[in-house]
């Protein structure tokens, strides 16, 4: 996109698509986030303008400010440092100022009292706090965190990711209560705790899955992180279903499950995903499950990763690809390329040393 000097505009287009509104999977815009981001460490920064419009305007505006915040650079953020105060809670807050010194943190705490004070007690604790909840909030019994999510304000998202915390079943009937509705922040919220639930979620994800009552994509997305072998037969069912109607986005869950529980015979649909998708999120995904699942049906296609276009593929490429001539001049020049990225280098280093 850099080198071709392509316009940032298909990019916003996709950000702001009418599906943002209808849906409430973070995963559809991260990618496109992470390119505008990239592009403005290029140097492009008419990028910064539409990751501006999308923290102000998008259904996912918090993971554009995290995305802004990332970069380090106030110019960048001017204003948005108001809406950040008047939206976030104090566990969106903290989860903001966790990471280290940050200039835009910084500029924003000289002028927003509730940001100087998540920053306050990240310097007292001397570690984040993502849960994001004070003292008064860890001392509630569940079935209160249970009532202050269910009334949709501010201080629900933060009860919710108590919950999640907690790992309570409230959390799990609650989800049941609110994703069947329309997409909304606080059914969002549920599924970012529902992801990090852990396996204790895996037995109720079953049987949304079998239901399809609504919480499907959810149990979809558990499954594939956590499931066992017996939920193959469900993951290859979706993964088949995704590649006929060429739906890359959905395949991707499948793809990583798979992959996770080495399924040797999602092979051919793996080797399908891998020649037919465009789908530039889901490319790291397919070889790593190739790697794992097929180790030597892999090698041919950790080649060709070698000089993928994507920098997640030629790392996992660089990690796994059998050595040979043609593969140490390769890694060689990949590691030698001051333009490449960090961990591709670093990753075709460690090849070259083994």
């Amino acid at each position: 996109m850099v080198d071709l000097e392509l316009p940032v505009g298909p990019v916003a287009e996709h950000l702001f698509d009418s599906s943002d509104q209808s849906d409430g999977d973070g995963r559809r815009v991260q990618l496109a986030l992470e390119v505008l981001a990239d592009l403005v460490r290029l140097s492009r920064r008419e990028a910064a303008s539409a990751l501006y419009r999308y923290a102000e305007e998008g259904t996912h505006w918090f993971d554009a400010v995290d995305t802004l915040v990332g970069l380090a650079d106030p110019t960048l953020t001017h204003g948005l440092d108001e809406l950040v105060a008047a939206r976030c809670n104090e566990s969106a807050l903290d989860a903001l100022v966790a990471g280290p010194h940050n200039p835009v943190i910084e500029s924003w705490a000289a002028r927003q009292p509730r940001i100087a004070d998540a920053l306050a007690r990240r310097r007292e604790t001397g570690r984040a706090r993502r849960s994001g909840l004070g003292a008064a909030r860890a001392e509630r019994t569940e079935a209160e965190l249970l009532e202050a999510a269910r009334r949709r304000d501010d201080g629900a998202v933060a009860a919710i990711f108590e919950l999640g915390r907690r790992r309570a079943p409230a959390l799990l009937d609650l989800a049941e209560e609110l994703l069947p509705q329309r997409p909304s922040r606080w059914g969002g919220a549920v599924c970012r705790a529902l992801r990090e639930y852990g396996p204790e979620a895996v037995p109720r994800a079953r049987a949304w899955a079998a239901s399809r009552g609504g919480c499907q994509d959810l149990a979809l997305a558990i499954l594939a992180r956590h499931g066992t072998r017996q939920d193959i037969p469900l993951l290859m069912n979706e993964l088949q279903d995704a590649v006929e109607r060429c739906d890359w986005g959905d395949a991707a869950g499948p793809i990583e499950g798979l992959g996770r529980l080495r399924a040797g015979e999602a092979v051919p649909l793996l080797k399908t995903a891998w020649t037919e998708s465009t789908y530039a999120f889901l490319r790291p995904r397919i070889l790593t499950a190739l790697t794992r699942t097929a180790p030597h049906t892999a090698e041919s296609y950790t080649v060709e990763g070698l000089w993928d276009c994507e920098e997640g593929v030629r790392q996992i490429a660089a990690e796994t690809v059998p050595l040979t001539r043609e593969t140490r001049i390769r890694l060689q020049r990949l590691h030698h390329d001051a333009a490449e990225e960090p961990a591709v280098r670093a990753a075709a280093a460690g090849r070259l040393m083994a």
